[in-house]
């Protein structure tokens, strides 16, 4: 995913630009860890409101998304616009027939308005995605929706997660959900209530998340899980009497 053709395409459309307090950024080289994968030297982009980089188009941001992108079908919503990686790499899928897209700043959707990435995205891909200004934890889905992928946060992990995504599909009641850091919050949340992270102990936990998420069913996810986990987790386990 991270050297696909889509990925590569879409890269190669971001160029500085700024927007109010955001401003868009390549060029600098690093060794830079996956979400899963080893470390490996990437050029990035990024972008960035001040001194907190938001979104940045490295093996982390690309993996920690891969999962929903892959699996987008119909009609998906995607919460938070960032660099616009996962609409545009939803659009590039022939599956994939409609993409909203919820971003609460204006100054983002300025952004995006001015650097034309979608526009410019090979086919007619861009012409499926319409960018709508609201709340992510208040927009109700004005059409059926089949996929949603939200990643609003700027920490990959943060507590009352779980909460707003439950609150997210109140209102749009998607066949399939997935969000960023997914995997984190099953590997906390199971180890909050004394599971292993293996194939069972995850289906437990997503049970007691009462989500239709993406991924849990397929074979290789608990080693995905493990591998992100370890990587990332650090010192941001859930306690059990937090549970």
């Amino acid at each position: 995913m991270i050297d696909s053709p889509e990925t590569v395409a879409i890269a190669a459309l971001y160029r500085p630009h700024a927007s109010g307090a955001w401003r868009l950024e390549r060029g600098q080289q690093v060794l830079a860890r996956g979400y899963w994968s080893p470390l490996q030297l990437v050029e990035v982009i990024a972008l960035q409101r001040d001194d907190d980089i938001w979104m940045s188009l490295t093996p982390l941001e690309i993996e920690s998304e891969q999962i929903g992108v892959e699996a987008a079908y119909g009609h998906v919503a995607i919460l938070g616009l960032g660099m616009g990686w996962a609409a545009a790499a939803c659009a590039l899928k022939p599956e994939v027939t409609r993409v909203t897209v919820i971003e609460r700043d204006p100054d983002v959707i300025a952004l995006h308005a001015e650097l034309d990435l979608f526009g410019r995205l090979p086919g007619d891909a861009g012409a499926k995605v319409r960018i709508v200004e609201a709340d992510a934890l208040a927009w109700v889905a004005d059409a059926p929706v089949d996929v949603m992928i939200a990643d609003i946060w700027l920490p990959l992990v943060s507590d009352g997660r779980i909460d707003e995504i439950r609150q997210m599909q109140a209102n749009i009641a998607a066949t399939k959900v997935y969000f960023w850091g997914q995997e984190l919050e099953i590997a906390r949340h199971a180890r909050a209530a004394g599971r292993d992270c293996d194939a069972a102990g995850i289906a437990a936990t997503v049970a007691d998340f009462a989500l239709p998420l993406i991924g849990p069913d397929t074979p290789d996810y608990p080693a995905r899980l493990r591998a992100a986990a370890e990587g990332w987790m650090r010192d941001r386990w859930r306690c059990a009497a937090a549970a």
